[in-house]
């Protein structure tokens, strides 16, 4: 029984548990709310922008040099005095900069909090002897987590107050909550840095008393064998932040004394632990871009060796899961969209001798499949829509249909593989998050809980539309679009507002945003470019998307942004464009090459230095990213990634207003990389526009914790952008 709080990248979160791989219950918030009057305010350019000092650093590769002037500002202790200061200085300038905007902020603030449900709890599931919820209450920054042996919570009983655990500390997430197999004994797992270091801790369930056991530097993950004393966890390199040994913990002693039981040493690979569906086999999972592969031990075994499933083979990615004595494998051996295969015991370790389950087609991915006694669910994307596929003991299929244009749907938490339902996620542009149960022999859907909408919000009010959009080398890019019916007029007038992210192969799923309202009812039109480099439209969508084809991203991207124009959707001179992380990199190339097209622009927790950044193997996840972007000491990729690294192809040329954000502690992207893109466009960038520069020196990747303090973060880009059309 492991459950754990998983943040979405995309502007909306759902209060709600998600089932995960390997039976993990993962909590998501949702935030909700009404929209109010549209305020005149407008920035200016403030003199005495933070001007840093350049030193010159030489970088050669392949005989090719580089002068990087800003190479000083990189400091991984993040103690250096001057750089500290010179953070200080670019937070002040965004403060004085934004000060004009700040009641309009404020507002923004307060509308977006506004519609938040204070008191709200997630529907009740049920695994083993309880049924396990979260609430949320008043100004509750935070989750209680309750058990009860009814589904009324009625005699409800606390596990983690996660308000108490934060308080005092500015950053704090909670990771992973792992209740042991015989239900009495709680592990959970905390980050209060923002770095993705997590530190787990125990306590009796019954007595509510805190165990002295405490493992350090951890992934977070924690898996309990079947004798409710043993343990096992990931261990991080703290340089490279990579999680790459598996130690077994016993109840009772030191860290110290525990034992390394699996170390990888290939550094590509990500690591990860679970449990398999029946909850027979503990789980070690390794991922590369491309590759994968999975070692196992008996979970009643816990002194045992684990053994792998099956030869490692470059390119073979799968996802494998067990019940019974029944392996299921969604692979993509001979398969690009993957396909499903079985196996037994005796079969596993060969995928020649593998049963097929459901064949691979060239116009559908599978996704993954969930796995019940008496059937099974594949979740399935065909031209950009999810679907899921019920099966039965007989092989007979049936599809569940959702009426909206464009929509969000996810399996949901199902910890008991004997039910005859399935829960599942629901949310549209339109629509708010909707957890439904399914009767997997009729199909016959049941409403549990919607999110609620606090204000005068009316799904009516809005229309969401899938459009298809022609790249320049003829592929068609989906976007999905909201806008309020009163306010667009389709005539080049309404400001809009354009996301993308287009990397790893995920897919930024229209699902509905209260947030998005404050947008909406100002008159934005909102839409997500979905373009390659996620698998919105298969494996190939992806591969199209990366490596030497990076270019491509950026190219749909700002093609999606003249169609738009061209079709009415927004007034060419009231577009903005957002991004975060690798949707961060998607900003830095798409105003270097197209700056023309933006009034605004938000970059966030953004991947500028791909170059530098992909040659040091000493930075956290380099090596993990060569399948990605490339590996640069190979001249050919090299190339590749000079030609669109935002940092190295800035230029002397008017830039948009932009607004880059960052977290000091960011354990994915190093706040350098930021830091120095914004002091050389200072340098570089020819027009009169705003640049301004925030860093949270206490948050990291994710951004701030909490759920209303990182509504905070939504206002500020929203009052941004919002006071340039107003001005």
């Amino acid at each position: 029984m492991l459950f754990s709080i998983f943040m979405p990248t995309h502007f909306e979160w759902a209060f709600l548990y998600v089932f995960k791989k390997y039976g993990k219950l993962s909590l998501t918030k949702t935030f909700t709310g009404s929209a109010v009057s549209k305020q005149t305010i407008s920035l200016s350019v403030l003199a005495n922008a933070p001007c840093a000092r350049k030193q010159p650093h030489s970088l050669t590769t392949h005989n090719k040099t580089r002068v990087d002037d800003y190479y000083w500002m990189r400091d991984d202790n993040r103690e250096n005095s001057e750089i500290l200061a010179h953070l200080t200085a670019e937070n002040n300038y965004c403060d004085k900069q934004l000060a004009p905007i700040k009641p309009l902020q404020t507002q923004l603030f307060e509308e977006l909090k506004g519609r938040i449900v204070k008191d709200d709890n997630s529907f009740p599931v049920k695994d083993g002897q309880f049924w396990y919820h979260a609430e949320v209450r008043g100004d509750d920054e935070y989750a209680r987590h309750y058990r009860s042996r009814d589904i009324t919570m009625q005699d409800k009983q606390l596990l983690l107050d996660v308000n108490s655990l934060a308080q005092g500390i500015e950053f704090y997430e909670l990771g992973e909550v792992a209740v042991s197999p015989n239900e009495q004994l709680l592990a959970y797992s905390e980050d209060t840095e923002g770095r993705r270091i997590y530190a787990i801790k125990f306590k009796s369930i019954d007595d509510d008393s805190l165990l002295d056991d405490v493992l350090e530097n951890t992934e977070g993950q924690v898996v309990w064998a079947n004798d409710n004393k043993t343990l096992f966890y990931v261990k991080k390199d703290l340089k490279t932040l990579l999680g790459f040994q598996v130690f077994r913990h016993v109840l009772g002693t030191p860290q110290a004394d525990d034992v390394l039981v699996y170390e990888e040493h290939d550094s590509s690979f990500f690591m990860g632990l679970g449990k398999s569906r029946d909850e027979s086999l503990i789980i070690i999972d390794l991922a590369s871009t491309e590759t994968n592969d999975t070692w196992v031990l008996d979970a009643n075994q816990p002194l045992g060796e684990f053994k792998q499933l099956m030869p490692r083979e470059e390119g073979h990615e799968f996802d494998i899961d067990k019940l019974g004595d029944t392996f299921y494998i969604v692979s993509n051996w001979r398969a690009k969209n993957f396909r499903l295969m079985t196996a037994s015991t005796a079969t596993i370790s060969d995928k020649t001798l593998w049963q097929e389950h459901t064949a691979h087609r060239d116009n559908v991915l599978l996704e993954g499949v969930e796995i019940f006694d008496e059937f099974l669910v594949l979740t399935e994307r065909e031209l950009g829509q999810t679907r899921f596929i019920v099966v039965n003991n007989l092989q007979q299929r049936m599809a569940l249909a959702f009426d909206d244009p464009c929509y969000y749907a996810a399996i949901a938490t199902n910890p008991e593989s004997n039910s005859k339902t399935a829960r599942i996620y629901y949310s549209s542009l339109t629509t708010q998050g909707s957890l439904y149960e399914v009767n997997l022999a009729s199909g016959e859907k049941t409403l549990l809980k919607q999110q609620r909408v606090l204000g005068d919000f009316e799904s009516e009010n809005y229309t969401s539309e899938r459009v298809m959009v022609a790249a320049r080398d003829g592929e068609i890019v989906p976007v999905s679009l909201v806008y309020r019916k009163d306010t667009f007029k389709k005539d080049g007038t309404n400001p809009l507002f354009q996301y993308g992210y287009g990397a790893y192969g995920i897919t930024i799923d229209p699902s509905f945003s209260s947030a998005s309202l404050s947008l909406l009812d100002r008159g934005f039109v909102y839409a997500i470019a979905h373009v390659r480099g996620s698998e919105m439209l298969g494996r190939h969508w992806y591969e199209q998307g990366k490596k030497q084809h990076k270019q491509n991203s950026f190219s749909d991207f700002i093609d999606v942004t003249k169609a738009l124009v061209d079709q009415g959707y927004g007034a060419k001179d009231k577009v903005f464009a957002s991004g975060g992380s690798a949707g961060g990199l998607l900003m830095g190339a798409v105003v270097n090459q197209a700056p023309e097209l933006y009034l605004g622009v938000g970059c966030h927790v953004p991947f500028l230095d791909v170059l530098t950044t992909m040659l040091d193997e000493s930075i956290p996840l380099t090596t993990n990213e060569y399948d990605e972007w490339g590996n640069p000491n190979d001249p050919a990729y090299y190339d590749v990634i000079a030609d669109y690294s935002p940092y190295d192809n800035i230029k002397t040329q008017a830039y948009p207003h932009i607004l880059v954000t960052t977290g000091l502690h960011d354990s994915q992207v190093q706040y350098w990389e930021p830091m120095k893109w914004v002091a050389k466009m200072r340098e570089h960038k020819t027009d009169d526009h705003v640049l301004i520069f925030k860093t949270d020196m206490d948050a990291g990747h994710g951004g701030a914790s909490g759920r209303f303090k990182s509504l905070e973060e939504k206002a500020l880009e929203m009052a941004f952008f919002i006071s340039l059309v107003d001005s």
